[in-house]
């Protein structure tokens, strides 16, 4: 079979060998919310036209509203940016919608082909790792590029990733995601190598004309989203 190959950016594959280095780091369940991976907007407000139209932001608007470590509190260290095309490949194995997928959607380090986007990570404490990824564009777009995704990944309970030349073994798992925003997603996913083992949780928003990804430990996915989504969509 002839397996395409996509960057590291296929969504969790770079936190998860970031986590799975981490010594002490073990996996931990992700409490359920209110709602699934579910694309069904909310009642619109007097607002949601507007978000949903507004004029897409710039990269360099979308970073100064990254979450910093001021924003997160003790105990965190940003990481330094991967430096552009240093990613190693990635080969889908016993998924074709991701093989697909990712060499067609993914590029660089950036899980999305979205030309306005910003990302920061940071590790917590030597125990776990967070990343923030924002993005602007229609509204539109966001939804339809995040929901391939998603789908592609919770389509395939099991399958299996070459990093390089390390081979991961990745199980997906759809979760429920918290009622924010317009739409939203949410999925644990399961890395094995090397007789390692960690989940990562990743949980996608859209509010408007903006896309919000955290992903990485579980709990500190689950601790600073609502955070990460006012200060992404803040007014004035």
């Amino acid at each position: 079979m002839h397996h395409r190959t996509a960057t590291a950016a296929v969504l969790g594959v770079t936190a998860a060998l970031a986590l799975l280095a981490l010594p002490g780091c073990s996996p931990s369940a992700a409490p359920a919310t209110t709602s699934g991976s579910d694309s069904t907007p909310q009642q619109p407000d007097e607002k949601g036209d507007a978000k949903r139209n507004a004029v897409p932001m710039a990269s360099a608007q979308l970073r100064e509203r990254l979450l910093n470590v001021d924003d997160l509190g003790a105990g965190y260290t940003r990481k330094p940016e991967r430096p552009s095309g240093g990613d190693d490949d990635v080969t889908v194995l016993g998924c074709p919608a991701l093989e697909e997928l990712g060499a067609d959607a993914a590029t660089g380090s950036g899980g999305l082909d979205f030309p306005h986007r910003a990302k920061a990570a940071f590790t917590y404490t030597g125990n776990g790792e967070v990343t923030e990824e924002l993005y602007s564009g229609a509204g539109s777009k966001l939804s339809d590029g995040t929901g391939r995704i998603f789908d592609a990944m919770t389509g395939c309970p099991a399958y299996q990733v070459l990093a390089g030349s390390t081979p991961i073994d990745i199980t997906t798992q759809e979760i429920p995601a918290p009622g924010l925003g317009d739409e939203r997603w949410s999925h644990l996913l399961t890395f094995s190598s090397g007789g390692a083992e960690t989940v990562v949780k990743q949980t996608a928003i859209r509010d408007g004309s903006v896309l919000l990804i955290v992903s990485g430990s579980p709990a500190l996915v689950d601790r600073h989203l609502a955070t990460a989504l006012r200060k992404a969509t803040a007014t004035g």
